[in-house]
């Protein structure tokens, strides 16, 4: 008798919907097999229900141990190159406010063993994924994890991602009211809705307790809840400011409010509303354009708000809008065991270390908050399930994830901390310094991710390992500065909210590329992400370790009292922060003297090299596209310059001049006498690297030319703050982009 399916074995144990979708998967991918299904339906399909591919070209992991990338067992299935056939990919599990069990830990620790790498990786979106996972083993893997209440429906593609949360919801000191039964039921609400399956784009949401700190990072969000308690007819209610349009992404928006004091029972049908009216406007054919952020910028605000009203009165009702609401009062977390003060004499060896950064005092009296720090994000199955034991025995089943890509224990008792961090500490999970500077966020970066530019897991975790060996000789101010990277200018990092920031990119030193991290300075973490920084300037990648040294011993030398880095980095100026990181730019030696420059943080090959041309001609073109190349740079300084005096229209239009100067330098490689009116440099531009796409790359496209293009033919400027920071961000960007077709162009001379 054959063994049983994953299927049969759990039919009784999964949600029947949750199933029969599964089983509907489980046909697409068999149809496609058969090619009797459209491989751009079907890609948008597995993206929604969490399947991605992945990069294969690195084979490294962070800390240089070769991963089974290159040697996974293949499932013999053959199709053209570069399809989700070929290799292993990445599944994004949706884990709703970070919420886990232990009983779901256990069955994330199973699946990593037995199909993936061994490793659960957390994002800054609280989810979990499993990297190198065949598209074969995705429909069981999917089932084993709806039979324990976890979906991946729309955890990826054009829909609503997970909803995230405070990890401290329900026990923060500070927040208004517990917003997890909220965050929940839009969640359930949303879940597959009708009217969030036109979408053009991802669309992002999150709910925050207060407005003072960062849990929630509301205002980076497309949809954003902030809780908050007032007075109606005498009576205090519970509602919430809405926020609209914000997102990191490659040009930044912050959210703006869109609504005040929404009553409880409004939240769900203003979502319904707010992606009713996404969907209908929202662009389709421009997935570069296709946020709702740029639909508000494109219209207003106000008149979003319009539509918005519009498509509120005309919704037709619907019971779940306040049906959770029923009893709301009573959803609250169980302690596994009661509060009771420690009676230890003796302590454990680096608990009171730990305690200091990694426990939080609940607002329930006898009751913390720990945090367990993953580095990286990561932590093995064998970590997993050490880890769902200890919450047993411990916590019962309060565990959350963390937009740090950390992990959460609620409702420890003060007698047990000596005990948790003990356990802890024995499975290798009682790193502490959680919430300092060691702490980093990192996104994949070129380990997996195929937009990956730079090693930015490979940088977090050399500078974790250099900032931990020496974090006791660092000052309290630096301590508590927050770093993050990105591995391009796409902020999956979240680094235009982090003290000091990195994206990664790249630059050519004797038509060899090089690593390069651009530096990213003032951002702010609190307020829920309150002010995004800007790029400073790029920097050799080997060379972060000593630019992060410099600033902040020049911040603990400078530094007023009780001044943030923040209010330092805006008193020291744009002019004087480039100056600081002047000595590192360019500073590149040849290969032939230090080969390590020119490959990236764990990855002894050399970064990138074509085939390159040593002739005079050659070398000559280079020589002049770097000098032209360097005067859109210094333009696209100057309009930080005015952005920072207040300046806008001076801002913008350096920003444009920028972008122009960036296009000549390109076309001078090919046509020397061009002139510099700006409708030549435009249309030379558009002939020889739009038209003909050279300018494009294979995932942004046309994208950053477009930048240049609609500013050239604006009608209408707006000279405030907002658009002025928006056009330089554009303009930095396009830079990068020459840059890079400059690269390209020269590789294949």
């Amino acid at each position: 008798m054959s063994a049983k399916t994953w299927k049969e074995v759990l039919a009784d144990q999964m949600p029947e919907d949750l199933a029969h979708q599964i089983d509907i998967f489980e046909g697409q991918i068999s149809l496609r097999k058969q090619g009797k299904l459209d491989e751009k339906v079907f890609a948008e399909t597995r993206l929604r229900r969490g399947a991605y591919g992945q990069r294969y070209d690195n084979g490294q992991r962070h800390d240089g141990v070769a991963t089974r990338s290159l040697d996974f067992p293949s499932n013999g299935l053959t199709k053209g190159p570069e399809t989700i056939w070929d290799a292993p990919g990445m599944m994004r599990i949706k884990v709703p406010y970070g919420g886990l069990t232990p009983d779901q830990l256990d069955v994330l620790a199973d699946l990593a063993e037995e199909y993936s790498d061994d490793i659960i990786h957390i994002t800054t979106r609280q989810d979990i994924q499993l990297h190198f996972i065949h598209i074969d083993d995705t429909p069981d893997l999917m089932r084993r994890l709806a039979a324990v209440n976890i979906t991946t429906q729309e955890a990826c593609g054009n829909s609503v991602r997970n909803i995230t949360g405070c990890p401290l919801a329900g026990v923060c000191k500070d927040e208004s009211f517990d917003t997890t039964p909220y965050a929940d039921a839009l969640t359930q609400y949303l879940l597959g809705h009708p009217d969030i399956q036109d979408f053009g784009r991802k669309f992002k949401v999150a709910f925050s307790g207060c407005e003072q700190h960062a849990c929630g990072l509301v205002r980076t969000n497309d949809l954003g809840y902030i809780a908050k308690t007032f007075e109606e007819n005498g009576e205090t209610k519970r509602g919430f400011d809405i926020y609209v349009g914000g997102g990191l992404g490659t040009v930044p928006h912050q959210a703006k409010v869109l609504l005040e004091n929404v009553p409880e029972e409004e939240i769900l049908p203003y979502a319904q509303a707010i992606s009713r009216v996404f969907a209908r406007l929202g662009e389709k054919k421009n997935r570069n354009r296709a946020r709702i952020k740029f639909l508000i910028k494109k219209i207003g605000l106000e008149a979003f708000k319009e539509e918005v009203f519009k498509e509120f009165k005309e919704l037709p009702h619907d019971d779940r809008w306040t049906a959770y609401l029923e009893g709301i009062e009573n959803f609250v977390e169980t302690p596994l065991k009661p509060p009771s003060e420690d009676e230890l004499k003796e302590w454990p060896e680096g608990f009171f270390g730990w305690h200091k950064t990694n426990v939080y005092k609940q607002r329930q009296k006898g009751y913390n908050v720990v945090t367990v720090r993953l580095p990286l994000g990561d932590m093995s199955s064998w970590q997993a399930r050490e880890l769902a034991t200890l919450s047993r025995k411990y916590l019962g089943e309060n565990l959350r994830t963390t937009i740090e890509q950390n992990i959460v224990l609620r409702w420890v008792s003060d007698a047990d901390l000596p005990a948790v961090y003990t356990e802890l500490k024995a499975i290798g999970l009682g790193l502490g310094n959680a919430g300092t500077i060691v702490d980093m966020t990192s996104c994949p970066g070129t380990d997996t991710c195929k937009l990956g530019i730079a090693a930015s897991r490979g940088l977090t975790g050399e500078l974790g390992k250099r900032l931990e060996a020496k974090m006791e000789e660092l000052p309290e101010s630096v301590q508590q500065l927050r770093i993050k990277a990105s591995g391009c200018f796409n902020s999956c990092g979240q680094h235009h909210v982090a003290d000091i920031g990195f994206f990664g990119n790249s630059r050519k030193f004797s038509n060899i590329a090089v690593p390069h991290f651009q530096v990213v300075l003032g951002g702010k973490w609190q307020e829920n992400g309150g002010s995004y920084g800007l790029a400073a300037g790029a920097v050799p990648s080997k060379l972060v370790p000593e630019v992060l040294d410099t600033i902040t011993g020049r911040y603990v030398e400078e530094k007023e009292e009780n001044e943030s880095f923040q209010d330092w980095i805006e008193r020291l100026g744009k002019k004087e922060v480039r100056a600081m990181l002047k000595p590192f730019m360019n500073k590149v030696p040849p290969l032939d003297v230090d080969p390590s420059f020119y490959s990236d943080w764990g990855d002894s090959r050399i970064f990138s090299i074509g085939d390159i041309g040593i002739g005079e001609c050659a070398g000559e073109v280079v020589s002049l596209f770097s000098m032209e190349i360097s005067k859109a740079e210094s333009e696209s300084f100057e309009a930080q310059i005015a952005l920072e005096s207040g300046e806008y229209q001076k801002a913008n239009e350096s920003a444009y001049k920028a972008m122009l100067l960036s296009a000549q330098a390109l076309i001078r490689t090919q046509n020397i006498n061009i002139s510099d009116d700006p409708n030549d440099i435009v249309d030379q531009f558009k002939t020889r690297f739009y038209d003909t796409q050279v300018f494009f790359d294979k995932y942004a496209k046309g994208k950053f030319a477009n930048y240049l293009l609609k500013r050239h033919k604006a009608d209408e400027l707006r000279f405030d703050q907002d658009s002025a920071h928006q056009l330089i961000e554009e303009a930095m960007l396009f830079i990068e982009a020459t840059h890079a077709c400059e690269s390209r162009i020269t590789a294949t001379q």
